[in-house]
């Protein structure tokens, strides 16, 4: 049995990478059925690299060049949109696919039909395409226990800890393109296909490392803080306006569940999960600058496993008691 797979690839200003790219997505052991790509609006060559890719692509290859800019979200909304096979692979303009990255993605899907979503973990790269020590998901601290909870069935309660679901591992049944458009201005799409499919359907967990996942300064979003000090410094920069700013695009997730919730198989639940999600992001954006007035709403949080169930527990506690 045999499942059509579309790529979809944004790209804006990458020619520094994008043949390396392009060719890794060309030379893949299970080919492409359909290569679509939106450009949104490159001025450094990229435009050119793209039209002689797509003469000699071993596959139906399509290039858009956007009329007005449309950003990363919107441009990956309207890629995927044009996208006709069954699956829909999403794939980066900096990154380099392993032969065997589509072939891995085919088999997750045909091995159930209940598999919404499937994503892998990444080896890292630099700007010189040096292997960088390390790999993808313990930079955001996706271990075994959430790679088990995701695997059997229970991707939500993970995805509302943390974004675990990188875009450019992941693929997806075209089916629900449906129930993921519109998506809106201030999310970021892999975050919100993850979320939303997590209600809908299960997820193939795929602990290979497909792709070569390469970390730069020019990245729009990256892997998670390695080292203590990154961490200390994302713990610094995540303030109210960080909470706040979550809580929007949460209040977006749950209108969406409500207006989609006769498509939804356990929209219920879900609703109740990100409810009380927000009402967390909540005490956590509002606390006071006293210190001491911190901590009732904290022991609160603490008490009923809220810090454990939507943060990371202790070190989360610490943070909201410790940092300004």
């Amino acid at each position: 049995m045999r499942l059509s797979i579309s790529v979809a690839i944004c790209t804006f200003n990458g020619a520094r990478f994008l043949a390396t790219q392009l060719k890794s997505i060309a030379d893949q052991e299970r080919p492409p059925d359909e290569i679509v790509i939106c450009d949104d609006g490159s001025s450094d060559g990229s435009i050119e690299m793209l039209s002689e890719f797509a003469q000699r692509a071993p596959c139906s290859t399509r290039v858009v060049v956007n009329d007005d800019k449309l950003g990363s979200t919107r441009n990956f909304e309207k890629a995927i949109s044009l996208c006709k096979g069954a699956v829909v692979a999403l794939a980066d303009q900096d990154d380099v696919w392993y032969r065997h990255k589509l072939r891995s993605i085919e088999n997750a899907f045909l091995q159930s039909t209940e598999t919404a979503l499937a994503f892998s973990d990444a080896d890292l790269i630099n700007d010189d395409s040096q292997c960088v020590p390390g790999h993808l998901w313990p930079t955001f601290a996706f271990d075994r226990a959430e790679q088990r909870k995701c695997a059997n069935g229970d991707a939500l309660a993970v995805l509302l800890r943390h974004p675990v679901v990188t875009g450019a591992t992941m693929a997806f049944r075209r089916d629900y393109f449906e129930l993921l458009a519109p998506i809106p201005a201030n999310q970021i799409h892999d975050r919100w296909i993850s979320l939303l499919l997590a209600v809908q359907g299960n997820f193939a967990v795929i602990s290979d490392r497909l792709i070569q996942y390469r970390r730069h300064a020019g990245q729009q979003v990256g892997p998670g803080p390695r080292t203590l000090q990154e961490r200390t410094q994302r713990a610094r920069l995540t303030t109210g306006c960080f909470y706040r700013a979550e809580v929007e695009r949460f209040q977006e997730f749950r209108k969406r569940l409500e207006e989609r919730s006769a498509q939804l198989r356990d929209s219920g639940r879900a609703l109740a999960e990100v409810s009380r999600k927000i009402s967390h992001l909540e005490h956590r954006a509002g606390l006071p600058a006293s210190r001491v007035a911190r901590i009732p709403g904290m022991v609160r949080q603490t008490l009923n496993g809220d810090y454990w169930r939507y943060s990371t527990g202790w070190s989360s506690i610490a943070k909201d008691l410790l940092l300004p």
